[in-house]
């Protein structure tokens, strides 16, 4: 069976191949390298650097590979960004999706894995952790991006036929995490304290994010790909609330016990709480998290410490 992962040589992407390959699937990556690393990319996935709003350029992809399944992870990630220029991330999370889609269609695809946001998509909560059936008011330009993407699959499933399975995820952590976006805390505290640079918490500290370890996320976009089920839409986190106080704790006892805590000023609009509920995905995929965070954490340090062999 083949497989084409759009940002596949990203953050959650490049591990999304890995767990791929390990499960002997053959693997296209798309990726036009904006954000993501060409070493990340698994040296048994063949690879296409490609802007995915280049509509002819993807259709000559599709038709060459022929893929069974699609899991499109390629976006424009980062929340102030999308503020900041609405126009250009909706170009690349909502045409580029649809370019996508479109392919799908037309190339008989079985199943399209999309990754969207278990944060972002609610916006601030009413229920802790927040179900699938949550009101959906996402806040900023990203959330809405995704948001609509999902009904653009309803879409295509309702009017072509094309099975669908949209993961929400949590605020995802790991190894080759950039430090950027909200889940990029951890890596911007891993680095500043390996640099010996002092991390600023925002605020007080006390808003809270559902952190979600990369391999866990991996083998839930595998679970999706391999298990039928009557619903299309999954929340993907640990249904735990942790504080970027907490965090800044786990990291400094891991790196330097001796590194000060400091608060700069709130960050406008940041939401205060978010945690998930991923009850739906241990009913019908089969997959809940593996990877404590304590541990994800030293396995993130690992990654970033300097005479690491990972990187």
């Amino acid at each position: 069976m083949k497989v084409i992962v759009t940002g596949g040589a990203g953050f959650i992407g490049s591990h999304i191949v890995d767990e791929l390959i390990n499960n002997e699937y053959e693997v296209v990556v798309i990726d036009d390298l904006s954000t993501g690393r060409e070493e990340n990319i698994n040296g048994k996935a063949k690879f296409y650097k490609l802007d995915i709003r280049n509509t002819a350029g993807l259709e000559e992809i599709f038709r060459n590979e022929k893929p069974d399944y699609v899991t499109h992870q390629a976006a424009q990630k980062d929340v102030r960004v999308s503020v900041s220029d609405p126009v250009y991330d909706a170009e690349i999370n909502i045409l580029g999706t649809i370019n996508i889609l479109q392919n799908c269609v037309k190339f008989n695809v079985s199943k399209f894995i999309f990754a969207s946001t278990g944060g972002a998509i609610y916006g601030e909560q009413d229920i802790f952790p927040a179900p699938e059936t949550h009101p959906t008011n996402p806040i900023s330009p990203y959330g809405i991006t995704k948001l609509t993407a999902e009904h653009y699959m309803y879409y295509y499933k309702a009017v072509h036929g094309l099975d669908y399975v949209s993961l929400r995820y949590a605020n995802v952590y790991g190894p080759r995490q950039d430090p950027h976006g909200e889940a990029g805390v951890v890596a911007i505290f891993i680095q500043k304290m390996l640099r010996g640079e002092q991390p600023v918490i925002n605020g007080d500290g006390e808003q809270t994010r559902d952190f979600v370890y990369v391999g866990d996320v991996a083998r839930a976009n595998i679970s999706a790909i391999k298990n039928a089920t009557s619903e299309n839409i999954f929340n993907i986190g640990t249904g735990v609330e942790t504080t970027v106080n907490q965090i800044f704790h786990h990291i400094r006892d891991i790196i330097n016990p001796n590194i000060k805590e400091k608060h700069g000023p709130s960050k406008t609009g940041e939401q205060l709480r978010s945690v998930i509920d991923f009850s739906m995905a241990v009913e019908m995929l089969n997959w809940e998290p593996g990877v404590s965070f304590s541990n994800g954490l030293k396995k993130t340090f690992e990654y970033f410490k300097p005479d690491s062999n990972c990187r």
